[in-house]
């Protein structure tokens, strides 16, 4: 399984990424090992999630969202029910916050 996501870090940016692995990514995120751009921006925390079948696929979508506004970013964050999907994916107990 492949997961696409969106970091709020402490300035309020905005960072997405994909993983196959997105406990151990976040993790490394944490860390300062994640992401150059996330280093120093903690703590961070995880606002949207989703789900792809392919690596490519996933890849496509985090091009795709990277290529939104940062409003429009705002409202997929919004308008998705990505948490209530955590135990369905066998993600329950994924922290998601700071």
């Amino acid at each position: 399984m492949n997961y696409i996501y969106i970091l709020k870090c402490r300035d309020q940016t905005l960072y997405t990424g994909w993983t196959n692995d997105i406990k151990k990514r976040l993790a490394l995120h944490r860390s300062g090992k994640g992401a150059k751009y996330t280093r120093g921006r903690g703590p961070l925390e995880l606002v949207y999630l989703e789900i792809s079948e392919s690596k490519e696929e996933a890849m496509r979508r985090e091009f795709q969202i990277k290529q939104l506004p940062r409003e429009d970013k705002i409202k997929l964050m919004e308008q998705s029910d990505w948490e209530d999907h955590l135990e369905e994916w066998s993600l329950s107990g994924l922290e998601i916050g700071f």
